[in-house]
Parts: C-alpha cells; structure tokens; sequence
C-alpha cells in the first residue's frame, strides 16, 4: 500500500470511528419538557423565527435551522457556547441566560417541531449542485475529502449529539461554519474531523456543498422511505 493510499483509508476510518462513537452516545442529561421549553426560548425567536426555520442571510451572519434537529447536539451545543468550547457573540450570553434543565427543555422543544426547508441554494447552477452532491454522497478522495454523509448519515440527516441534520439547513449557515472550521474560528467536534475536512475544500466546494443540503427536503425523504415512491 503506497502513502496516498494509506493517506486515504486512515482518514476513512478516523471518520468511521468518530460516527460509530456518535451512533453509540445514548445518554441524556435529564427528561427534556417541550412545554417548558416553548417559554424558555421566546428570547430565541428573534433569530431563530417562531417555527425554528432560522433565517438564511447571504453575506451576513445566518442563522441556523433549530427545528427538528437532534436534542442532544442542541444540549451539546448550547452548554460549548455557555463554557467557550464554541465562539459566538450572539449565541453566548442568549446560552448564558438558560441553566440546565432549561437547555434541555429548549432542546426538547426545538427537536419537536417540523422539519423546515432550507433557504439559499435555489440559485446555484447544475454543475455546482453536482459538485455538491459529489461532495456530500461520496467524497473527493484525490483531495482527501471523506464524503458528509460518512459522518453526518444519509441524507445528511445527522446522527446523535456529535454530527447534526444538514439537510435542509441554510446555505448561508453551512458555509459560515465550513469557513469557521477552515480558519479555526470553530473547533468544538470530535477529533478535530471538521477541521481537517475543511481545510482540504476550496471556496467552491464550501458553496457547493452548503448550497446542495440546502435544497434537500428531508420531509420528502422520509415520505419517500415510509411510504414508497408517491403515485
């Protein structure tokens, strides 16, 4: 087995281990109460939209989709922006304000509600939507890059706390962290594998990719898998 070879089957099973160690994480701080955390997160509203759906701002700083994302990444999120394991100046003193149980509730709610559509990919071209289902279904192995749905699940539904649903996420968002991992503005994931992904994407492959999960509806994948192709 040559170096390059070897370059790419250790990163494949760096991103392997990392998604069976997600897959495994079963544990919950306490009982969540979507009730209670409806009045925990009115002060979330503002830019998260009273649905979750979030705002997907071109340019600007988006925010993300909270609506139907996994409980336990929204906990292990908040409680990263609460102790500086994640950088955020709107986010941090919003997380600051909540204490335990209210970020488990708040999380509880949000991981409640529907699924919304992902703003910011409506414009983008074939060829950069096909550079983006590259990307996100199989990788670029001559650039190192380990496919999204290794880590992050089919359909780039997410899995447990570490990897969150980015489907049907905003463009605008996903790039901003894509961006933040690349410059290590971000590095609160697990073996620092975002990190090293990123580094590895051009420009374009961040806006491909953003830009191809967010025209994916993962409430027509789940129809599709339920109930067969629709007649």
């Amino acid at each position: 087995m040559n170096k390059k070879q070897w370059g790419k089957l250790s990163l494949l099973m760096g991103a392997s281990l990392v998604g069976a160690s997600a897959f495994a994480a079963t544990a919950f701080a306490e009982t969540g109460d979507a009730e209670r955390g409806q009045a925990a997160a009115a002060t979330c509203i503002a830019c998260h939209q009273a649905n979750g759906s979030g705002m997907n701002i071109p340019g600007g700083e988006s925010w993300p989709r909270l609506a139907g994302l996994n409980a336990d990444y929204i906990i292990k999120q908040l409680h990263d922006f609460k102790e500086g394991r994640r950088q955020n100046a709107t986010m941090m003193p919003f997380a600051n304000m909540l204490n335990d149980q209210q970020i488990v509730d708040v999380a509880a709610y949000y991981s409640e509600m529907p699924i919304t559509l992902g703003q910011g990919g409506d414009d983008a071209d074939e060829a950069l939507l096909t550079r983006g289902e590259q990307l996100a279904e199989r990788g670029d192995w001559d650039a190192y890059i380990v496919s999204c749905k290794s880590c992050h699940g089919p359909g780039g539904k997410g899995v447990g706390e570490e990897f969150p649903g980015i489907a049907s996420q905003h463009a605008g968002y996903i790039s901003n962290q894509l961006h933040a991992w690349q410059n290590d503005e971000r590095s609160n994931d697990p073996q620092h594998l975002m990190g090293a992904i990123a580094k590895r994407m051009s420009d374009e492959d961040i806006q491909a990719v953003s830009a191809w999960y967010a025209t994916q509806d993962v409430s027509a994948q789940t129809d599709s898998e339920e109930g067969g192709t629709a007649q």
